[in-house]
């Protein structure tokens, strides 16, 4: 996937640079840009009227925002994205990349394979957030975090991304406060523990067998 990405740096376009916090685009705005992450990581986030927050993706190195306007009358965006550190990103704007597909058959295959993978990584999300409710979400979230930033070591898979309760809750569409109460039972039953920081799963398959995981490949589960 990485190198189809790649082929996208041939379009002409411009490099942004943001601070951690920095909104790149908010839900809403009108939609000008696609972009490309080359450094630091994004949170693609979306808003509901109750004031919860629902993180979909974390986007990394190589990772694609901004996409799903590409062909519309009246591009917006739908969802938002923020640095969760400082980043670079690569934007090129809608009519230029829309040129450059029409001249060019194999990039735009290549650009709906990229987004064929990205609809069926959500479409896994959803799934285990319809299916197993507040800890389907949650465990998923989990394995998701191990095969995008886990190192594997002695005795389980160390999430290498500091990451809040918050942050955790708004991947798992649920409240901090029964996400803590979840934390603590994975804790309590040896499943999960904290290193400094950081979260050491210690029993990956006791998530895995929870959710009835269909072991799809980290191309497909992971958090990006």
């Amino acid at each position: 996937m990485e190198t189809l990405v790649r082929q996208l740096y041939e379009v002409p376009g411009k490099v942004i640079m943001l601070h951690d916090g920095e909104y790149l685009f908010h839900e809403g705005d009108s939609a000008k840009y696609f972009y490309i992450v080359r450094t630091g990581q994004i949170f693609i986030t979306k808003y509901a009227t109750s004031g919860r927050v629902l993180s979909l993706r974390l986007a990394t190195r190589s990772s694609i925002i901004g996409e799903l306007p590409l062909f519309e009358d009246k591009p917006t965006y739908i969802f938002n994205a923020i640095a969760q550190s400082a980043a670079e990103v690569y934007a090129i704007e809608f009519p230029v990349l829309q040129s450059y597909l029409e001249k060019r058959p194999q990039m735009a295959i290549n650009i709906l394979r990229i987004i064929s993978a990205h609809m069926r990584k959500q479409h896994t999300k959803f799934r285990d957030l319809m299916l197993y409710g507040k800890k389907g979400a949650l465990y998923s979230t989990l394995i998701r975090l191990a095969n995008s930033y886990g190192k594997e070591l002695d005795g389980g898979i160390l999430i290498s991304v500091p990451l809040t309760n918050q942050e955790l809750a708004n991947y798992s569409a649920t409240a901090r406060e029964s996400l803590n109460r979840m934390l603590s039972e994975l804790k309590k039953n040896g499943i999960i523990e904290y290193r400094g920081h950081l979260l050491f799963i210690k029993d990956i398959d006791y998530l895995k067998e929870a959710i009835q995981c269909e072991n799809c490949g980290r191309e497909v589960c992971n958090i990006e």
